[in-house]
């Protein structure tokens, strides 16, 4: 069974910062692309930022310049460094992976972690 589980949000004052950190667990033999997506209330899920194997980073034009994400191939884990945290940021956040593992390549979710950004 693949797991994905996520850890480190919380509430934070509007200029704050926060780091999420995920970790994938499994007999999992490669992970190709990670990333952090997240969702508002009222909103539709969104890409916040990716990143491949080979280092390859994508990222939301909302969160250019604040957000760094970054991973460790050998302990099977990516972050979310997220910098000058607004309001517009609150929403539960989620990590994905694309993994093959002994059950075939597929698509992993983790169960989400809240980030509220407010005074």
């Amino acid at each position: 069974q693949v797991q994905l589980v996520e850890s480190g949000g919380g509430l934070v004052q509007p200029g704050g910062s926060l780091r999420l950190s995920c970790a994938a667990s499994g007999t999992i033999f490669n992970i190709f692309v990670m990333g952090w997506y997240r969702q508002a209330p009222g909103k539709q899920r969104e890409l916040v930022a990716t990143i491949t194997s080979g280092g390859t980073t994508n990222y939301a034009d909302s969160v250019k310049g604040r957000f760094t994400i970054s991973r460790d191939n050998a302990l099977k884990t990516v972050d979310l460094q997220m910098n000058g945290l607004e309001p517009e940021d609150t929403a539960v956040y989620y990590c994905n992976a694309d993994i093959r593992s002994y059950f075939g390549r597929r698509n992993y979710w983790g169960q989400g972690t809240q980030v509220t950004v407010s005074s």
